[in-house]
């Protein structure tokens, strides 16, 4: 057994440096979604309103179903519920 560690459960299983960022950026917006969700206490039904979405995909938000969400999905979710969605790049560390 290896005791390799990784800096994110994404670099431990995703098989592209590419697929490890992708996500890394869905998984903190879904998180950040949710937490927003949860802080202003909407329903489901509500938050579906507010996001411009239907109440399964609220759903599916909520149970963290990271494989049904596109990245520029997640980011709409987020400017329509009145969050500031910001990027920041920078050089990759050397393996």
């Amino acid at each position: 057994m290896s005791n390799k560690r990784f800096d994110s459960v994404w670099d431990a299983i995703e098989d592209t440096p590419e697929a490890t960022e992708s996500m890394k950026l869905r998984s903190a917006l879904m998180i950040a979604l949710k937490n927003h969700i949860e802080r202003a206490e909407l329903s489901q039904k509500a938050a579906a309103k507010l996001f411009g979405v239907t109440q399964p995909r609220i759903s599916d938000l909520m149970r963290g179903k990271i494989n049904l969400f596109a990245l520029d999905a997640l980011v709409n979710m987020a400017a329509a519920a009145g969050l500031h969605v910001q990027m920041h790049v920078q050089e990759a560390k050397a393996a």
